[in-house]
């Protein structure tokens, strides 16, 4: 476990270029997206296509990329250890309203089933104390997700 921890860490520390910067950020806040879709066990269609909407969307990708993109997330999530791989590169790269828009983005995924669940709850209220987000800002993002899926 610790040996797959110092691999990430120095696998993220190793890039150099930009591109690789940005592409590392991208897979965080994928794999975080996709502990949400996942969290309840069972995929609904509503989430299978916000998901990559909302990566086309914000991170101004093309549909191929987001394909690819959630691909590479779905290995990361199935190798990761805990959330704080991910939050750890997110907090030092993200600004607060980039923070903000990916929990907007969480709480979206979470309720385009139609429903929340305690798991989906759980996950984006862990996430928000790994980014520092403060309590009013995870209701606020909350409370616009559920004006958005109405």
């Amino acid at each position: 476990m610790i040996a797959k921890l110092k691999q990430f860490i120095q696998s993220h520390t190793q890039s150099n270029s930009p591109e690789e910067k940005a592409q590392h950020l991208n897979l965080a806040a994928a794999t975080l997206l996709l502990e949400v879709v996942y969290a309840d066990e069972s995929l609904a269609d509503a989430e299978a296509a916000l998901l990559p909407e909302i990566l086309i969307n914000t991170l101004s990708i093309n549909p191929e990329q987001a394909k690819s993109l959630i691909d590479e997330a779905k290995q990361a999530r199935h190798d990761a250890i805990s959330l704080f791989e991910f939050t750890a590169e997110i907090n030092a790269q993200f600004s607060l309203e980039d923070k903000q828009s990916l929990l907007l983005s969480m709480w979206r995924l979470a309720y385009a089933d139609g429903e929340l669940s305690q798991f989906e709850d759980q996950i984006i209220r862990r996430t928000a104390d790994l980014l520092y987000l403060k309590h009013s800002e995870l209701i606020q993002m909350r409370n616009i997700a559920i004006e958005q899926s109405t």
